[in-house]
């Protein structure tokens, strides 16, 4: 298992784009991800295509979690540095609007950097799919 920290920016810069995306904050976005940005979230389809995002097409993407969820963030539960890459591990919580149901998943993501900013994110719903594509085990 990688020690954590080897790179502790990259660790923190990934640890604001989950604060940022938690609380919709678009400036958070803009300012730690490069205009090429890529985003792979973990249910398909809630992005159309998944792919190069800009300001715009990640406020429609924020807009539409808060006009399906009542609540939803993601809540990082670990951090561990690879290089030019973050591995994060923790589960997603929420609840429908409307229907009040209740949601606690397993959530992983790779976040990958250059030049100090994130330009593309993959989101798995599973701890040992995102531990597989970061090529690590368990």
């Amino acid at each position: 298992m990688p020690e954590e920290s080897a790179t502790p920016d990259l660790v923190e810069l990934a640890r604001r784009q989950v604060d940022g995306y938690n609380q919709r904050d678009i400036s958070i976005f803009v300012e730690l991800t490069t205009t090429d940005f890529e985003l792979f979230p973990a249910v398909a389809g809630s992005i159309e295509g998944g792919g190069r995002q800009s300001r715009e097409s990640m406020q429609r993407y924020y807009d539409m979690l808060d006009e399906t969820w009542e609540e939803f963030r993601i809540v990082a539960d670990e951090f561990r540095d690879l290089g030019d890459r973050v591995l994060v591990l923790g589960r997603t919580e929420g609840r429908g609007r409307g229907s009040g149901v209740p949601v606690d998943a397993p959530y992983g993501a790779i976040f990958e950097f250059r030049d100090g900013k994130m330009w593309r994110a993959r989101g798995y719903l599973d701890h040992g799919e995102a531990l597989r594509a970061a090529g690590l085990t368990e």
